[in-house]
Parts: C-alpha cells; sequence; structure tokens
C-alpha cells in the first residue's frame, strides 16, 4: 500500500472510532469520510461496507494497544511500562464500550469482530509480567488472565471519563499488589545470616590476637634470682 493510501486509511479508522463511539452505529459513511479529508470512493475502495469499517476501527485499537508494549518496555522500567499500559487498556475498553452498539451489527451479519483478542491481550500482558518479574520489580508467579480480569472489574466501576482520577487510584493498588516484595522467611533468613556472619567475624578476631605481649607479661612477672652472697658464691639456682 502506497503511503499516502496508508495514511487515508489510518486517518479513517481514527474519524470511525470517536464517531462510532460518539454517534452510534447510523453515522454516515459520508460525515466519517469528510471529517478524514477524503471522498467517500477513498472509503469505500478500503472498506466496502459499513461492518468492515466497524470491525477494522475495532481491531486496530486493539493493535496499537498491543503493539506499544515493546516500545514501553524499551524506554522504562518494567513495572512503569505496565502502569502506563494499564491507562491504556483502560481507554481501549472505553473505546469498546462506546462502540458496543456498532460492533453488535458486525456480529449480526456474521462477523466476529473480537477473535483472536483476548489472546493478543494475554499475550501482550504476561510480556510485561515476565519483563517485571526479570528485572525484579513484580511478583513471578501471576497469572496475566488475572490481571486482565482485574483491570476489566476496574473499567467496569470506574470507566467513565469522569471517573478516571478514580481509575488512576485502584490501577495504583493493583500494581501496588503486583509489585515484588522478599517474604518473611526469606527475610528473616538474611539477617541470621548477616547476624551469624558478624559473630564468626567477632571471634575470629578474637583468636587472631597476637599472643606474644602476652607471653612477654607473663615473663616479665616471673622472680628475677638473687645475688649470690658477696664474695662471689654461688647465687639462687632457678
Amino acid at each position: 500500500m502506497r503511503a499516502d493510501a496508508q495514511r487515508n486509511r489510518d486517518r479513517l479508522l481514527e474519524i470511525a472510532v470517536h464517531a462510532f463511539s460518539h454517534d452510534g452505529p447510523d453515522v454516515t459513511l459520508e460525515s466519517i469520510a469528510a471529517d478524514a479529508g477524503v471522498g467517500i470512493g477513498t472509503l469505500y475502495r478500503h472498506f466496502p461496507t459499513r461492518e468492515a469499517l466497524i470491525e477494522a476501527a475495532y481491531r486496530n485499537q486493539l493493535a496499537r494497544l498491543c503493539a506499544g508494549v515493546p516500545e514501553l518496555l524499551q524506554t522504562t522500567p518494567a513495572d512503569v511500562a505496565l502502569r502506563t499500559w494499564m491507562d491504556r487498556f483502560i481507554d481501549y475498553l472505553a473505546t469498546k464500550h462506546g462502540m458496543a452498539e456498532a460492533l453488535r451489527t458486525v456480529i449480526a451479519s456474521g462477523g466476529n469482530p473480537f477473535a483472536q483478542s483476548r489472546e493478543r491481550l494475554l499475550e501482550a500482558i504476561d510480556s510485561l509480567l515476565k519483563a517485571g518479574a526479570a528485572q525484579g520489580k513484580l511478583r513471578g508467579d501471576i497469572d496475566a488472565a488475572d490481571v486482565m480480569f482485574g483491570m476489566s472489574g476496574i473499567s467496569l466501576v470506574a470507566g467513565a471519563p469522569e471517573q478516571r482520577d478514580q481509575a488512576g487510584r485502584l490501577l495504583d493498588l493493583l500494581l501496588d499488589g503486583l509489585r515484588y516484595r522478599p517474604s518473611e522467611a526469606d527475610t528473616l533468613g538474611a539477617e541470621k545470616g548477616s547476624r551469624d556472619e558478624t559473630h564468626g567475624q567477632r571471634d575470629g578476631a578474637a583468636f587472631a590476637r597476637p599472643l606474644a605481649p602476652r607471653r612477654a607479661q607473663r615473663a616479665g612477672s616471673l622472680p628475677r634470682p638473687r645475688a649470690g652472697p658477696r664474695g662471689g658464691g654461688p647465687g639462687v639456682q632457678l
């Protein structure tokens, strides 16, 4: 596809997401084409039917969400990357919710816009979790599906635009539960090992003290032999 054709297609998908989310499934295709700055013929060349445009718009949002993981991991620590991606996931679900009626028309026509959506999302989350575990930032026993369900639950109770602050706080709590922390047993074992090492160093230092001064002290405390009687006679023999 030529670069200009790709730009037109991307622009159409961007406008379509906004239109179907805010105006519903009955928004005219002519208005979408006009807002994208292209003719209706260009729209139909890329998307022969309304349902094809709706499905492509939804799938494009999913692809952008998942494709952003490698760049996040290259530019930020894994726990920060995951938290940033969580915000994007909430945005994705809000778009999906806004397009719900439009997506139902796709399903009614025999399409399946959600094919492989779960697998792609789990793969993206798993990449973030594995990177976090490798960096010592996140626990290594986390199931990607549990994280996805947790974020989905947050979206259900705080997914409205006016609830984004609350959603952010809930995501912070979720991430905090995913962070790696040494277990109590590991901490106690490390402290005991440190104490044993310290005691060993002290004991070794005690055994390593030189004995010569003590011996010299003992030798200096012995009584000196008394001089013999005048006249050079023999003294006391030690």
